[in-house]
């Protein structure tokens, strides 16, 4: 196992800067998932741990050590791509010791290490099989091993589960999830889906346009973003936005629905309130903090339904998460009920306001 520490960590291309200023420390053992959009950085991070790229200023550091002029072979790594990456012609387990038998490693040894990781993988009936004919699950299993045989003191991961279709998305989540608690070793693993970032992380690293915007547990960043950003980005569905202006302290909505707290805010300011789809409820008459609308759309998905509702004065539709046996239709007239004990609030800025809103002390 290693840590990693990044400091002030810069990547320009030309003159074109990606990565602004990273700061970030790994522990040893921590699972940690770099997320955001396309575009954010968070690939160009990992190449750059990997030392496939160079940092334009700024250290990267393996247990104190800098490796910045360290070649990407000689530091203890092993990278797992989008594309398996295997060669055709040989079979499984030719491919999952190739790079020890460049290493020089005799061939016992190599039979032992791909054996122990095939097992792990449950590879062991596959290994004189070719590339072509294995699943597309199998394949990435076959790329995770080849990096286990090396033995690395960390585990890099650049969106390997993109190429998969939904249903292989889900059955190597658990398969990385369970490889993460029975070897240990420090991982770094980037994907834009934020599903996978929450199921897989310790820790999680949301990145936007080549700067961190919040760095915390998975329950961390869902119940307490840092940002607007973050609010939109973790979660599914994401967090709902409410336009407020701010009246004697308190957060006004569309509809004049005043919310009983204080914010502490001045007069006229201008916020945002959010509250999760499932702190959302469904009501058949308006109460002092229920917003007026229609149903625009209402998806069954079994266990639970998803309801989004057009409220006047929000731009986007209201989602409320209940249970699926509800009788909900298209274009029915509903109030969405909002508990002021379960909003978060932000300010024009986009920068949370407080942790939570709490009650006022009056009400």
């Amino acid at each position: 196992m290693s840590s990693i520490a990044l400091s002030g960590v810069t990547k320009s291309f030309g003159t074109t800067p990606v990565l602004h200023g990273i700061d970030l420390a790994i522990g040893n053992g921590e699972f940690v998932v770099f997320v955001g959009p396309s575009g954010c950085g968070k690939s160009t991070l990992l190449r750059l741990i990997c030392g496939l790229d160079e940092v334009t200023a700024g250290t990267i550091a393996f247990e104190g050590e800098v490796v910045n002029d360290v070649p990407p072979a000689k530091r203890g790594i092993a990278m797992v791509f989008q594309s398996y990456a295997l060669y055709p012609h040989m079979t499984v387990a030719e491919n999952m010791g190739y790079a020890l038998k460049l290493a020089g490693t005799d061939k016992a040894e190599i039979a032992r290490r791909v054996g122990e990781a095939a097992a792990v993988l449950r590879l062991d009936r596959l290994l004189d099989r070719k590339p072509r004919q294995l699943s597309g699950g199998q394949r990435q299993r076959v790329a995770i091993g080849r990096a286990i045989v090396r033995k690395p003191r960390i585990f890099l991961f650049d969106e390997p589960l993109s190429n998969l279709d939904a249903a292989l998305r889900v059955d190597m989540r658990g398969e990385i999830a369970a490889l993460k608690q029975r070897l240990g070793t420090t991982m770094v693993y980037v994907t834009h889906d934020q599903v996978e970032a929450m199921t897989l992380a310790d820790k999680i690293v949301v990145l936007n346009a080549g700067r961190i915007e919040q760095v915390g547990t998975p329950l961390d960043l869902y119940r307490a973003p840092a940002n607007l950003f973050v609010a939109g980005f973790i979660g599914s569905p994401r967090m709902n936005l409410i336009p407020a202006t701010i009246a004697g302290g308190a957060p006004v909505l569309p509809g004049r629905i005043v919310l009983p707290v204080d914010t502490g805010m001045p007069a006229g300011a201008t916020a945002s309130v959010g509250v999760r789809a499932e702190h959302l409820t469904i009501l058949e008459q308006p109460t002092g903090t229920s917003l007026a609308g229609v149903t625009r759309l209402v998806e069954h998905l079994g266990s639970d339904l998803y309801a989004h509702v057009a409220v006047e004065g929000v731009e986007t539709p209201v989602i409320v998460r209940k249970a699926g046996d509800g009788t909900l239709s298209t274009g029915q007239r509903v109030h969405v009920g909002l508990d002021p004990a379960q909003v978060h609030l932000f300010d024009a800025e986009g920068r949370r306001v407080a942790p939570r809103l709490q009650r006022a002390s009056a009400a």
